[in-house]
């Protein structure tokens, strides 16, 4: 009996050490990252400068697997349904995760709040406001003064709504009191190639997508939105020199499933914090016209997404957004 006690004791010591030993050796194979736009795109820029970083330190590859549709939703209801095993997090935003899309959408397939673990801030980014150059005004003031005389005539394009491209928008109607018209589309490049021919004459586009098109001579650039210009635009003043308080600034971190083991969590916020940490990567961010994150924990992670989701929702609460 005393035998029989000893191997079920040492049976149930080996499946106990099981998870700590396969946490050990993790990562053994590529992790996917989930990233919620289609390619080109300022999240796919951003996702792909960190991604690589990442795997450097962890010493595996780091997938992209770009999932677009429904402002992140379509991205999050995969994350949120795949294993707990430290092989998929995503790129997550305020619109998935800090409960915007909870409020823009009647019905969701994932729990904001429940189904998701924050690993860390990485970057945020400012949009700037493009016009084509067909429209006949020069800067900001004079964008509003023709929205004005000519209600409903513009159309402005954005990376799908509920999107920051499409809120910044919403958000300068607002204190503007103009009247536009929101053009969505499924994949950010081609709301880009329509405003290079004419097709629609605005919209607001995250600075790291817009890198390639400056000084296009088919379109102007008349604002950024965030409280200060940006080192790489420095000649395109913020919309708050016109309209005083507004600001619309995009954020990206990355998450994880709920269930991922905490050490796991804890790896993988150490690798994003020293890659946060070197100059080389941070540069990186800088030359597209983003800004890095400084390193940071999940829990402020989870407290930013929920202060800025909360900003944003309370505009789609104001404007009585919807979208289906």
């Amino acid at each position: 009996m005393v035998l029989i006690g000893r191997r079920a004791a040492l049976g149930a010591a080996i499946t106990m050490a099981a998870p700590r030993l396969a946490l050990a050796a993790w990562p053994e194979r590529p992790i996917r990252l989930v990233i919620p736009y289609g390619g080109g795109g300022q999240t796919d820029v951003v996702s792909r400068l960190i991604g690589e970083a990442i795997a450097q330190r962890l010493g595996t590859p780091v997938l992209a697997d770009n999932r677009p549709g429904a402002a992140g939703n379509f991205a999050a209801e995969i994350v949120s349904r795949a294993p707990a095993d430290g092989y998929t997090m995503m790129v997550g935003s305020t619109g998935p995760l800090g409960g915007v899309n909870a409020v823009l959408y009647r019905t969701l397939s994932y729990d904001w709040q429940r189904d998701f673990a924050p690993i860390g801030l990485f970057t945020t980014a400012q949009n700037v406001i493009l016009v084509h150059n067909s429209l006949p005004v020069r800067n900001l003031a004079e964008f509003i003064a023709y929205a004005k005389a000519n209600p409903g005539r513009i159309n402005y394009a954005s990376s799908g709504v509920g999107a920051t491209t499409h809120l910044s928008m919403e958000l300068l109607s607002e204190k503007a009191g103009i009247e536009m018209v929101h053009v969505p589309y499924r994949q950010s490049t081609q709301g880009m190639t329509d405003l290079l021919a004419g097709r629609v004459q605005a919209r607001s586009l995250g600075l790291p997508e817009a890198e390639p098109v400056k000084g296009n001579a088919a379109i102007r650039a008349l604002a950024v939105t965030g409280t200060q210009r940006n080192p790489q635009w420095p000649d395109v003043p913020t919309v708050a020199e016109t309209l005083p308080g507004y600001e619309a600034v995009n954020a990206f971190g990355l998450a994880v499933p709920a269930r991922t083991p905490p050490e796991v969590v804890t790896r993988m916020n150490a690798a994003l914090n020293d890659a946060l940490r070197t100059d080389s990567v941070r540069e990186s961010f800088l030359r597209v016209g983003a800004d890095p994150a400084a390193p940071n924990t999940p829990e402020e992670f989870g407290a930013f997404l929920r202060q800025r989701g909360e900003i944003w929702s309370a505009l789609v609460r104001r404007l009585r957004l919807v979208a289906e």
